[in-house]
């Protein structure tokens, strides 16, 4: 069994969670949706959907981005359809990009 990793997150990554973890539950409330109701939408535990507006920032991305486009939370400020276009002009800036990033080797000493 792995042994158990604490981590420690900086102040903008627990601010960030937990301001995403509050717009989810504002748009559930919003649409008069019950923390059940959204997890069985979800297809994940009532638990997981309370830490998730709590801010924990261990559950995992893909739900967390589930859940917001399921109340309706904007991610990115773009549209749907713009989505698509960022993802393209990302992947032609990777694209440029060497494939893996390697520590520098030893300097050359060319003094002679």
């Amino acid at each position: 069994m792995p042994k158990s990793v604490t981590r420690t997150y900086s102040r903008y990554t627990k601010e960030a969670t937990k301001l995403m973890g509050q717009m989810i539950r504002l748009g559930r409330t919003e649409r008069k949706l019950t923390a059940q109701d959204l997890a069985d939408r979800a297809g994940i535990s009532r638990g997981m959907l309370q830490r998730i507006e709590k801010g924990d920032p261990k559950c995992e991305i893909g739900v967390v981005f589930e859940l917001a486009a399921l109340v309706g939370v904007k991610l990115f400020d773009a549209e749907a359809s713009s989505l698509a276009g960022h993802i393209k002009q990302a992947e032609d800036k990777l694209a440029l990009l060497p494939k893996a990033v390697r520590k520098p080797t030893k300097a050359v000493d060319d003094n002679f």
